[in-house]
């Protein structure tokens, strides 16, 4: 796509604004030599964060042998951002101010038979105006609510275009949750979601290049090249799950057999428990949640089916990763999602040996493979990104143009 001059000035704000809520307070001079910006284009972009009430002065810093330097720092009170986390079991909302901290959660959950779009709206709804309401902003200055919907996403029309897991197809999300929702509506995908998260607060952060494996019952990984988020040409980027593991394998939900996702998604660990032990007590069936619970406490405790289940599913996620590395070289591999925070250490050990076995050795060596340090959900929170890049992209363009991707 042609970037314009606008585009690039978005951009250009946006870069500012996350380094200045990574390192508030700060100078302008440091931001210039952060973002390698000018430091006339810094103090320009400087002035319409102020005047948006996203930044705000806060004193002087003395500096070798030259006037003193004035510091901004995030006015964390000039506003609140949503970030939805739409999983296949799950609705989980997070409300945060503008220095990222979470001011309120609500989590509403999901059964299979509740996954037709009208119904996953109200879901959606309900746990969105219950964050508002718990965090008193009923008044407060909303900018925005990112919406993270697993599958492949138009961020542009804002049309959830295919989600195996729900078995949706051109789905006009952002429509129907604008019938539901008062706020700027942004929509992407938790791959995007993971990797901005940890480009912003996590393991990516201050690195150019970088993947994020997201575990949960879809599985993906969030590429972060150059420096950014690399979305591909139809923001389908990423979507590694659903490349071939084994040869004429287990079915997947995206009508293909043998995929990554089958073996170590959520769905495909609980059937590494069934095929091991049937009858095993750890098994719930038709509950993703409880049954990767009980395996995480059985690998704690040294139980020996929960501990192979682990082992065979690092086996399949490890070869995986290895060809993640293989194909992108990163600095770092970061391992997300709650099917990565249930197993924690244990299933990062079991990983790091299936890499080693199966990467090729110089890439290899480059690479650190870890778990995402981020306390809260990490695609509630690279969803609230979005709502701010939409928030910044809306006040460059004025308010008769309505950005992409956002419903009002």
């Amino acid at each position: 796509m042609k970037r314009t001059s606008r585009d690039i000035r978005t951009a250009n704000r946006f870069q500012v604004l996350r380094q200045i809520i990574a390192a508030s307070p700060t100078s302008r001079q440091e931001l210039a030599a952060a973002t390698g910006l000018s430091l006339a284009t810094v103090a320009t972009l400087v002035g319409e964060l102020l005047d948006l009430g996203l930044i705000t002065e806060v004193g002087f810093e003395d500096s070798a042998g030259g006037r003193p330097r004035g510091l901004v720092a995030v006015n964390a009170s000039g506003g609140t951002l949503i970030g939805v986390d739409l999983a296949e079991t799950y609705v989980r909302v997070e409300l945060f101010d503008l220095a990222l901290n979470v001011l309120a959660r609500a989590e509403e959950g999901m059964r299979p038979a509740d996954s037709r779009p009208e119904q996953v709206v109200r879901h959606v709804a309900t746990a969105v105006g219950s964050v508002v309401a718990r965090a008193g902003a009923e008044g407060a200055r909303v900018l925005g609510a990112g919406v993270s919907v697993p599958g492949q996403v138009d961020r542009d029309t804002g049309v959830c275009e295919y989600a195996p897991n729900f078995d949706w197809h051109d789905v006009p999300l952002l429509d129907l949750l604008a019938g539901h929702i008062a706020h700027p509506l942004y929509l992407d995908n938790p791959l995007r979601a993971c990797a901005v998260a940890e480009l912003w607060s996590g393991a990516a952060r201050g690195h150019g290049d970088a993947v994020v494996v997201n575990l949960g019952t879809g599985v993906g990984a969030g590429l972060i090249l150059g420096g950014g988020v690399h979305r591909g040409v139809s923001n389908s980027a990423g979507e590694w799950g659903h490349t071939t593991l084994v040869l004429d394998g287990r079915p997947c939900h995206c009508g293909d057999r043998g995929c990554v996702e089958a073996y170590t998604g959520a769905p495909g660990i609980m059937l590494n428990l069934r095929e091991l032990s049937p009858d095993s007590p750890l098994l719930h069936p038709g509950d993703q949640t409880a049954t990767i619970d009980a395996l995480a406490r059985g690998v704690r405790a040294g139980d020996p089916v929960a501990t192979a289940v682990l082992r065979h599913t690092a086996r399949c996620l490890g070869a995986g990763v290895a060809d993640l590395v293989n194909l992108f070289n990163p600095e770092v591999v970061v391992l997300s999602s709650w099917v990565a925070a249930a197993f924690g250490e244990p299933l990062l050990e079991e990983v790091r040996a299936a890499v080693t076995r199966h990467a090729l050795r110089r890439p290899l060596a480059a690479t650190r493979i870890v778990l995402s340090p981020i306390p809260t959900d990490p695609v509630c929170l690279g969803a609230a990104t979005f709502a701010l890049e939409g928030a910044l992209q809306s006040a460059g363009r004025g308010t008769r143009t309505r950005a992409p991707g956002v419903r009002r």
